[in-house]
């Protein structure tokens, strides 16, 4: 008879048009409150670049928790996309500095309501890896720190991607009214957000399209705006075109003009901001250039490249590119011995000739993407003076050893799978660059 009655309602399920969920998100009546409170004490010590704020989405949505929608200590609670102010679960503290975050240009995003941090794990079911977890990464609020909740961070309300410490080639992303992971792509408004009412984004009818089809006429990918300036970004096929392009063994030059007005980027910031960019950039036109806009073959015959909208927002953490040589002003560099960056005898800064970025070495990043291009001196805003990651030996010659001085000659830039990497020195040719003049 069970069966029976189970049968005579299946079709009416299966026939359903509400669709059923595929996650089965954990659910308590009430949290255990002495248990909840041990596991999500505040920071109060923590610096908060922002307090109480709202996450909005590209849709102008907001990111919500219901504190009884995971266990008994206000874990695993999975992040929704609501209405801004329908619940009371959608303010933030952006935290950079305290006991569960002690790295540079990062954050830890906290909820208000349950003072959990937001988290990335990946041995989690697919669909259910995103979740509020007691800042440190234990469940009782005893760890420290932990690069799961970690994401990367230049001081701004965005549009900023959100990509976890422990998976940076993974994006937050919103899908089916919760936040989820899926690999980053860049222009993808699914993947952007905004802290505040400060920045906004909106997409136009045919953005969608755009990000199907990159080879798409003129198409509105999205729009930034501030409350005193509204900048349109537009992606065209002409634009485009000539961007450089890689497959799996097979990087070709071309060239990818530096844009002058808001872009989706596929860094960490979003959307490219060309005054931002300016601002961190700045060339100095007092330093000393032993070479002047020239291309630079590394030891597999490959030439070094910069594509400006594959960083953030500033145009920093941009990885060095290896491409067939060719003339594009993407591969071009100045070698500068003397000036505001570089007060050391006998180094050079590699900079950027399209972009004024300088090449950069941070080993505090994961391993493949040390060497990106960055602000010279250091600081993601142009602020910094003089930074060891970005000096290399140089004796005035066109054959160079690009080891930087942060790693006393222990750590070299070598070419790695299409792109620039890093490895330990060797003292042979296998790591000679050479300047062509």
């Amino acid at each position: 008879m069970r069966f029976m009655w189970f049968a005579s309602i299946y079709p009416i399920i299966a026939a359903s048009p509400v669709p059923l969920s595929p996650l089965s998100h954990r659910g308590v009546d009430q949290l255990d409150q002495e248990a909840f409170e041990e596991a999500q004490q505040p920071d109060e010590t923590a610096t908060k670049a922002f307090a109480g704020t709202l996450i909005k989405t590209a849709d102008g949505q907001c990111l919500s928790v219901n504190k009884l929608s995971g266990d008994f200590r206000a874990n695993l609670t999975p992040v929704q996309i609501a209405e801004c102010g329908s619940t009371d679960g959608q303010n933030w503290d952006i935290i950079t500095n305290g006991k569960h975050n002690n790295a540079p240009n990062a954050m830890l995003v906290v909820n208000t309501l349950t003072n959990a941090c937001l988290n990335f794990d990946p041995r989690r079911p697919a669909g259910n890896q995103v979740i509020l977890f007691s800042c440190g990464g234990r469940a009782d609020g005893g760890g420290d720190v932990t690069d799961s909740q970690l994401f990367p961070f230049n001081g701004g309300a965005g549009p900023l991607s959100l990509s976890p410490g422990n998976q940076q080639d993974s994006c937050m992303t919103v899908s089916d009214k919760v936040l989820d992971v899926t690999p980053c792509q860049s222009g993808d408004l699914s993947q952007l957000f905004t802290l505040g009412d400060a920045l906004s984004l909106s997409p136009e009818p045919t953005a969608t399209a755009s990000r199907t089809k990159a080879t798409d006429t003129t198409t509105a990918m999205s729009r930034a705006a501030t409350t005193s300036d509204r900048m349109t970004a537009t992606s065209t096929s002409g634009q485009r075109a000539t961007a450089i392009s890689s497959s799996a063994g097979n990087t070709q030059a071309s060239e990818m003009p530096n844009p002058t007005k808001a872009f989706p980027v596929s860094g960490a910031g979003g959307v490219l901001q060309p005054t931002a960019a300016a601002e961190a950039h700045q060339r100095d036109d007092g330093a000393t250039r032993a070479f002047n806009s020239v291309r630079i073959k590394s030891p597999d015959g490959k030439c070094l490249s910069v594509d400006p909208t594959a960083g953030d927002f500033r145009e920093n953490l941009i990885p060095i590119s290896l491409v067939t040589c060719g003339e594009s002003p993407n591969e071009k560099f100045d070698i500068i011995t003397a000036g505001k960056h570089n007060n050391a005898e006998n180094s050079a800064l590699i900079v950027s000739s399209l972009t004024n970025g300088c090449m950069s070495f941070d080993g505090r990043r994961q391993p493949g993407d040390t060497v990106t291009i960055f602000s010279c001196g250091g600081r993601a805003d142009g602020g910094g003076e003089t930074n060891n990651g970005q000096l290399v030996p140089f004796n005035g010659r066109t054959r160079l050893v690009l080891a930087p001085e942060s790693e006393r000659n222990v750590t070299c830039i070598v070419p790695g799978k299409g792109r620039l990497d890093a490895a330990p020195c060797t003292d042979d040719d296998s790591q000679v660059f050479t300047i062509l003049t």
